[in-house]
């Protein structure tokens, strides 16, 4: 991956961008958009980690990582954990590598914030991200969240 790619922080010269950024039309129905992602970042606070991809001046993602959560309060208020929260790949700039440098970037946070496992969840079926989860070693935990496969990445 060259060494152009980075990740910043959302900030008042960037959140415009941010906001325009948009994924393949037939992937909208398994990823929510930037605006959803920036108001729920806001709104649980410490716990989003939301942050633009790069490759050089060029704004080609969008990732927000959850850290330290409870999981499922109800079942067991003690299970917390982090992982990938949003992934969105710009339109026309998949197969890349920006999504497998974004989901290390989370992975490299979480183990910074004291974590060693990565959660994640996708929407099942053809259409939906499954596979790349996997090619990147994710493993399904049984679980379902929303509907949603729940994935799980050993991260040490």
């Amino acid at each position: 991956m060259t060494s152009t790619l980075r990740l910043e922080k959302i900030t008042p010269a960037n959140v415009g961008a941010a906001l325009e950024l948009r994924v393949r039309p037939d992937q909208e129905k398994n990823v929510a958009p930037v605006v959803k992602s920036l108001a729920e970042a806001y709104a649980y606070g410490p716990t989003a980690w939301p942050r633009l991809i790069f490759d050089g001046d060029e704004l080609v993602g969008f990732v927000m990582a959850f850290v330290d959560i409870t999981w499922d309060a109800e079942k067991d208020p003690d299970d917390r954990r982090s992982g990938l929260w949003r992934l969105n790949i710009a339109a026309g700039r998949q197969g890349r590598g920006y999504g497998r440098f974004a989901v290390d970037a989370v992975g490299e946070e979480i183990v910074r914030t004291g974590g060693d496992r990565m959660y994640v969840t996708w929407e099942p079926g053809e259409q939906g991200p499954g596979d790349f989860y996997l090619k990147l070693g994710f493993r399904p935990t049984g679980e379902s969240a929303g509907g949603q496969t729940v994935g799980v990445l050993d991260l040490t």
